[in-house]
């Protein structure tokens, strides 16, 4: 069975992201654990740390289910070294943020190695790196980018991939006609074990395009036959399947529909 959620709103606090992820009928869920706009955010409260953890439980979240993202600032390839060390600082205290909620990953956008700026400053966090669109400058839109970057991290245990299917196909990937020859690129190149999440999401940019533009789930040039087919296929079971749509106020319908397709 998938864990499928979206990236919902900690307007109020952390503690409200397990509350608003019940209100669309999740059973996982992304958040970001502090303005990603800001370089440097208050501590987390006791009390904010205690009410995550509290409603996780009570809401029924998993914490294997739960994928916080880094800040949009960050930028762990940055040519400038002080923007480099922004970022390294920034990446540290958003590791350490989800050490303290009790979470397992941290999912990011790749940049350069991960060794002792953050992983050996951290434990029981993993470090997620995403695919991307490859738009503009951006690296990790080639299966070999991401295995390039793991190669580089000498506790192999503390890293992992999220999948992006906009950004997979913007990239060149074609999910819809070549599906299965995709994701077998993907298990031979980079490792099925390495898999730890999925973005879902349509696009509204063509295949090879490598412009990041999400759609709705069925909506866009991807179309629904993927991801019907997408939610028969075991191997994406057991991970945080996380919507990035456009428009929220249909993601409970979104969920809904996608956790049809499993019959």
């Amino acid at each position: 069975m998938k864990k499928i959620g979206a990236h919902v709103s900690v307007s109020g606090g952390v503690e409200m992201a397990p509350v608003n992820a019940l209100g669309i009928g999740a059973d996982a869920f992304a958040l970001f654990t502090k303005n990603q706009r800001q370089w440097v955010a208050k501590p987390l409260s006791v009390e904010s740390v205690t009410l995550f953890k509290e409603n996780c439980e009570k809401e029924g979240f998993d914490a294997r289910y739960v994928l916080p993202h880094d800040s949009y600032l960050i930028n762990l390839g940055h040519p400038d070294e002080e923007g480099l060390e922004k970022s390294r600082a920034a990446f540290l205290d958003e590791m350490q943020r989800c050490e303290l909620l009790g979470l397992k990953m941290l999912n990011f956008h790749p940049g350069s190695h991960l060794n002792k700026m953050t992983l050996d400053k951290t434990t029981g966090v993993t470090a997620v790196i995403e695919n991307t669109a490859g738009q503009g400058s951006n690296v990790g839109n080639e299966f070999w980018h991401l295995r390039y970057i793991i190669d580089k991290v000498e506790d192999k245990s503390r890293v992992g991939v999220c999948l992006d299917t906009c950004h997979t196909y913007t990239a060149g990937y074609d999910i819809v006609n070549e599906y299965d020859r995709v994701f077998t690129e993907f298990d031979e190149v980079v490792g099925r074990n390495y898999l730890c999440a999925i973005h879902l999401n349509d696009s509204k940019k063509p295949l090879g395009s490598r412009v990041d533009r999400h759609d709705s789930i069925g909506k866009g040039l991807i179309g629904i036959d993927f991801f019907r087919r997408f939610m028969q296929d075991s191997r994406f079971d057991d991970m945080p399947v996380i919507l990035e749509t456009p428009d929220d106020t249909i993601w409970r319908d979104e969920i809904k529909m996608l956790r049809s397709f499993e019959s």
